[in-house]
């Protein structure tokens, strides 16, 4: 969607097109490119000229080539929405999006720049592909002098800019000096939200949900450890906005935008009791308090911090339980325990707010017994509702390391749903599927004697399914 620009500049676009994801089409849950918004607020706080093409709703590639036949942009920065965990795992379907796009701007001399989490990771792959440039990291600042030198008629040195991965002469990669972290949040702009067109996001949302839901940011990083989670863009570090100005926000978001429910896709929403009580008297002083539903850690719910979010307005809280097994957890670096789970569960459903897990299945030395600690603690405690997976190979991460030397020639999933096995785990892909519709047929109000019964029968076939033996991980640290 084109929205108040006539004049050529920079097209920003994602790749996140939602008609090629079945799973989260059917979810219908479209929120909007957050990460890619903040960097073109930055380019107009810069003076540039900016053109948005939001694939969430197009129906594919050549929509994109129309947009840019249209526009003629001097530059196309494709910046991915770094806050979506969609982005974060890079789907096959989402990478091969993206480097199309590449191609198409190479194919009209536009200058070419691509950040998100991929492309840091694989940036000799998108170079050779096209682009002139990859972000590595936080993109706003980059961008901004990227965009400035690329202004300049290239008489400014593009190896000049920090945070930058560029082709060499001959056809390898090289990397410019590192960037700083940017950790002042709060003197971003706040995100482009007029390039949008709003009514195609309310009609989706309240077509499939009765309200609409948009996404917000307070922080960047994560100062955890889990030994699976990649941090190619923020790092191990956690930046904060002041709960005054994201109370602020939220009243322009009310006034702009009008959504009845917020997402904040932090990686770890507020994180101290003392934010989230400011934060809850400001949007009360505001008048802005909405329904929210964030993430965060069993070890963070304490009986202070959940009164103060049942305070903001939580309705709905994510938790990375991962399993019902302290061996697992403890395999993972995970830092939490069974009982934390428990406490954090118990408390938030006592201040009326939905406790929800997200479940890892086929991390290595799982097998059948873990399994079921899983599901018994699924039984016990009764969250409103879970996501499952199965244990991610992500590049730069101690776990991706741990099992690189099984990867097979797939390594990422081609749509969301696709829940494969992308290493030899103790199961084959289609157990692990079976075990994660009967997690969920735990939660979703299945009769027990059914679900017992599949459960039994799974078993029966546990020990055929199983791989041979394979070497535990070492545990916590090791």
């Amino acid at each position: 969607m084109i929205r108040n620009q006539t004049s050529p500049g920079v097209l920003l676009a994602h790749s996140l097109f939602l008609r090629h994801d079945a799973k989260q089409l059917q979810r219908m849950r479209p929120y909007s490119p957050l990460a890619t918004l903040l960097a073109a607020a930055a380019l107009r706080q810069r003076g540039s000229a900016v053109h948005l093409f939001d694939a969430t709703f197009a129906t594919g590639i050549d929509d994109f080539c129309r947009v840019l036949d249209e526009i003629q942009p001097g530059i196309v920065a494709i910046v991915e929405d770094n806050f979506n965990f969609v982005t974060k795992m890079c789907t096959a379907q989402m990478r091969q999006d993206a480097l199309a796009m590449v191609s198409a701007a190479r194919q009209r001399g536009c200058h070419i720049v691509v950040n998100g989490s991929d492309a840091t990771d694989q940036a000799a792959r998108y170079l050779a592909a096209g682009a002139d440039a990859v972000i590595i990291g936080e993109v706003e600042s980059t961008l901004c002098e990227l965009v400035s030198a690329w202004g300049a008629g290239g008489k400014a040195s593009l190896e000049d800019i920090a945070g930058l991965a560029l082709r060499d002469a001959g056809g390898g990669v090289i990397r410019t000096a590192r960037r700083r972290y940017f950790d002042d949040l709060d003197h971003l702009p706040l995100p482009a939200w007029d390039l949008l067109d709003h009514d195609a996001y309310g009609a989706a949302w309240r077509a499939a949900h009765g309200r609409l839901s948009w996404n917000v940011v307070t922080s960047r990083g994560c100062p955890y450890g889990c030994n699976w989670c990649a941090k190619p863009l923020w790092g191990r570090r956690y930046a904060q906005r002041s709960p005054e100005l994201v109370a602020a926000e939220l009243a322009s978001l009310a006034q702009n935008v009008a959504p009845d429910h917020v997402w904040f896709a932090d990686d770890i929403f507020g994180l101290t009791a003392a934010w989230i009580e400011e934060f809850a008297a400001q949007v009360r002083a505001r008048g802005t308090r909405l329904p929210f539903m964030m993430q965060s850690r069993v070890n963070l719910m304490k009986p202070r911090v959940v009164a103060a979010l049942a305070d903001a307005g939580a309705e709905e809280v994510w938790l990375g339980v991962e399993s019902g097994s302290q061996t697992v957890l403890d395999a993972m670096d995970k830092g939490s325990t069974l009982a934390q789970v428990e406490t954090a569960t118990r408390a938030l459903k006592q201040h009326n707010i939905r406790c929800c897990w997200f479940v890892m299945l086929g991390y290595p030395g799982e097998t059948w017994p873990e399994i079921l600690s899983t599901r018994d603690l699924i039984r016990g405690l009764a969250p409103d509702d879970i996501g499952v997976s199965v244990a991610y190979p992500l590049p730069g991460t101690v776990f991706h390391e741990r099992v690189r030397a099984g990867l097979g020639a797939q390594r990422n999933w081609r749509e969301t749903d696709d829940l494969a096995m992308l290493f030899p785990g103790t199961y084959e892909t289609e157990f692990y599927r079976n075990v994660r519709d009967l997690l969920h047929g735990e939660v979703s109000g299945v009769p027990r004697a059914s679900l017992d019964a599949q459960w039994s029968e799974l078993e029966r076939g546990e020990l055929h399914a199983r791989r041979a033996q394979l070497v535990p991980l070492p545990a916590a640290g090791g």
